[in-house]
């Protein structure tokens, strides 16, 4: 009888604890989603200009050593901005903590194959994530009006790092990946974003790392 009424309380407690769960994932989304959503563009005609575009950092390879797609579709998103005159300077922003990989240079080498002159790519090797490349925009590189470029769900969670370190940011939404390819990633995306108001909200968390300043242009 003991061992009995020890499982239902076990039992309620994992039933509480999963529901706290998908309580923090619905709240967080959609806190994220309306915060965010009057800043979003997808037509490279209606999106003001802004001096600085932030490249978010993707891996130019997938595990399986094929194409990622969310890295072509932001230097091609990037470089539509850059052509269209709707940004002055790219800072491409990602990991490059192991040797071998390299997200920021991959980056400004396929914008300059596209034919961007390299004077306007500034490399940030120190955006571990977003919330790091988000704040050292403006802590490092002295950029407090920027446009984000990514995929919308990314640029979302990014918007709203911006908005909370009172950075004037737009997103410019990359090319989407087609959901059947981007499972993992999307479902990824959920906890990122419960993580991402605990960052801000709780553990008040600061980039790993943030060094001297940096000028752009």
């Amino acid at each position: 009888m003991f061992d009995l009424i020890k499982s239902k309380r076990f039992l309620k407690w994992i039933v509480s604890i999963l529901a706290v769960c998908l309580i923090s994932l619905f709240l967080s989304n959609y806190w994220i989603n309306s915060n965010t959503k009057t800043q979003l563009y997808t037509d490279v005609n209606e999106i003001p200009f802004r001096k600085v575009g932030l490249v978010l950092g993707a891996s130019k390879k997938t595990i399986r050593g094929t194409n990622n797609f969310y890295f072509s579709y932001r230097i091609q998103a990037a470089y539509e901005l850059f052509k269209a005159h709707k940004v002055q300077y790219l800072l491409v922003s990602g990991d490059n903590h192991i040797k071998g990989y390299d997200e920021p240079s991959d980056m400004r080498e396929a914008l300059i194959a596209l034919g961007l002159p390299d004077s306007c790519i500034v490399l940030d090797y120190a955006g571990f994530r977003t919330l790091d490349s988000v704040v050292r925009c403006n802590e490092v590189f002295g950029e407090d009006s920027i446009t984000i470029i990514s995929q919308e769900f990314h640029n979302q969670r990014a918007l709203f790092i911006a908005n909370k370190n009172n950075i004037q940011a737009i997103g410019f939404n990359a090319k989407d990946v087609n959901q059947n390819y981007s499972f993992k990633t999307r479902l990824r995306e959920y906890f990122a974003r419960v993580k991402c108001v605990l960052d801000i909200y709780v553990l008040y968390t600061s980039p790993k790392f943030l060094g001297k300043k940096i000028k752009i242009g």
